[in-house]
């Protein structure tokens, strides 16, 4: 069996997103890593250029000396930067291109779970915080780099100064620590209440119109701001746990830093240090403590986390399984064998069995809510089945390759999706675009010709400059499954905008147009169904 998209890798969004920009990854890593050596080796030689000048020895080629290497460190800076940057652009670009490639492949169940506006959230805001991770992760070497060298420098200056400074490391390591396990419970947190406010938005975008008629914008902004108390709260939450990790470390740090420079004091008039060790060892400990540097790394790496786990929350739902098998000729047959469908506890459908003989009709017309446009989504597979089997010409639809079952089966529906930028280029929306003439033929057909004319531009009018009815959208629908030739037509709910004169034409059309393709005809209104 085969997968519609190859996303379902068990790997987590961070180590995919890492693996994605290895090369540049590793040129950042090296980056920050020689600007790290770089600002370790500054001390040493400002604290040399120290002691000569004091000696009133020749110290010019150690004032070269750190002048070159401030230029090399504001040299490693830019080129970091620019790097870091286009790192995060290109993961941040290859997340959202493969999380929008699964939700395509899972298809209705992903917005059926997560809802549009919470994945729209996560699409736009958590991919753009995940990409940021792989820089991160890139930058961690050179920010753990920088307190390890100052140690170690510590200890070549002189052991004590190096034991003085690990005695308090430990409490700084757990501050750490604890500040990365906190950030991360508390961006967490953040990023779901987002997710439901952008979820709930994306709600009242899509019934702007009744909300207008029914008067109740105010309600509605309110409703979609509800969650904002609490949203606060996991801000303030974050913001309190970072800057109480600050705090902490901020105290340790200074004490540390303290104790390094009083032992190089009491060495200094031992004289087992000259001045410019002393000024060395004062900027190794500095280098040594790396709070700023280490908790903007952990709080970036909690906040990509937190994010790239809402991803693989979207990427862990299965992708539509296809099969190898092709159709072989046939009039479009379709079978259903006991078809049991339930949607949470209920049973929608429950061991359907029906036989559609192929370029036969069959209207299905019921109430709202009976199963319908369900059965309309099984018959070509936008859905699957709980238990039983649904064939066309006699294959298992899941048996077959994508690129078969799509060619073969042909959907317009009740609010067509007009995607594309001109009305010729929805019309062609497919696997295997229609000519221009038959895109023509099959207007007719839908009625849609003579209004599509009328445009500024006809078929090459952009739909965005295209004001249409709600009938009228129907119509391009409808013309648009005519266009494509299959064995198996499916209207769900796709002529109820339509006039009773225009719905009479178009049934017509459509019972006289294509004796070899099967027709389901989802409608209800019972007239609707009579017409067939």
């Amino acid at each position: 069996m085969t997968t519609r998209a190859d996303t379902a890798h068990p790997a987590t969004s961070l180590n995919s997103a890492t693996r994605h920009s290895g090369a540049r990854c590793l040129a950042l890593c090296l980056m920050s890593t020689a600007s790290t050596g770089a600002g370790l080796l500054l001390p040493a030689a400002l604290g040399r250029t120290l002691d000569l000048l004091l000696a009133h020895a020749p110290a010019a080629r150690w004032v070269l000396c750190c002048a070159g290497i401030i230029l090399l460190l504001a040299l490693l800076d830019a080129c970091e930067t620019v790097l870091g940057g286009t790192v995060d652009a290109t993961a941040t670009a290859w997340l959202r291109r493969r999380l929008t490639e699964h939700v395509l492949a899972v298809g209705p169940r992903a917005a059926a779970r997560f809802g549009p506006g919470d994945l729209v959230a996560r699409l736009v805001g958590n991919a753009a915080q995940a990409g940021t991770a792989p820089a991160a992760r890139a930058a961690l070497l050179a920010a753990l780099a920088g307190p390890v060298g100052g140690v170690v420098a510590l200890g070549l200056i002189d052991p004590w100064l190096a034991a003085v400074f690990l005695a308090g490391g430990p409490l700084l390591t757990l501050l750490l620590r604890a500040f990365a396990r906190d950030t991360t419970r508390c961006v967490a947190d953040y990023q779901e209440v987002q997710g439901r406010i952008a979820g709930a938005l994306a709600e009242a975008v899509a019934g702007h119109r009744t909300i207008d008629a029914a008067g109740t914008a105010d309600k509605e902004a309110a409703r979609i701001l509800r969650p904002l108390p609490e949203l606060s709260r996991a801000g303030h939450r974050m913001w309190r746990v970072q800057g109480r990790a600050a705090a902490r470390a901020s105290a340790v740090a200074p004490l540390l830093q303290l104790g390094v420079v009083a032992v190089a004091g009491l060495l200094l008039t031992r004289h087992r240090l000259s001045v410019g060790e002393v000024l060395a060892a004062s900027r190794y400990a500095v280098l040594a403590t790396g709070v700023g540097v280490l908790v903007g790394q952990f709080a970036a790496l909690a906040r990509a986390r937190a994010a790239a786990g809402r991803l693989d929350e979207v990427l862990a739902e299965p992708a539509v399984v296809y099969g190898r098998r092709q159709l072989p000729p046939g009039p479009g047959h379709l079978e259903l064998r006991g078809v049991t469908v339930r949607r949470g506890e209920r049973t929608v459908l429950h061991g359907v069995d029906l036989v559609v003989p192929g370029g036969t009709t069959l209207a299905v017309v019921g109430r709202s809510g009976t199963g319908k446009s369900l059965l309309a989504a099984l018959a070509g597979r936008l859905a699957d089945p709980d238990s039983g089997e649904i064939l066309l010409d006699g294959v298992p639809l899941r048996d077959l390759t994508h690129t078969a079952l799509r060619r073969s089966v042909g959907y317009a529906f009740e609010r067509p999706a007009l995607l594309g930028t001109t009305i010729e280029d929805t019309l062609m929306l497919g696997l295997r675009p229609p000519s221009p003439a038959r895109i023509r033929e099959a207007t007719r057909l839908a009625r849609a010709d003579d209004f599509v004319r009328r445009l500024p531009n006809g078929y090459a009018t952009a739909c965005a400059d295209a004001p249409r009815s709600g009938g009228e959208s129907q119509r391009l629908g409808l013309a648009r499954a005519f266009a494509h030739d299959g064995r198996l037509l499916i209207l769900d709910d796709a002529l109820s905008s339509l006039d009773t004169v225009t719905e009479a034409q178009i049934t017509q059309s459509l019972l006289t147009h294509g004796p070899d393709t099967t027709r389901i005809l989802i409608a209800h209104r019972a007239a609707t169904g009579a017409c067939q």
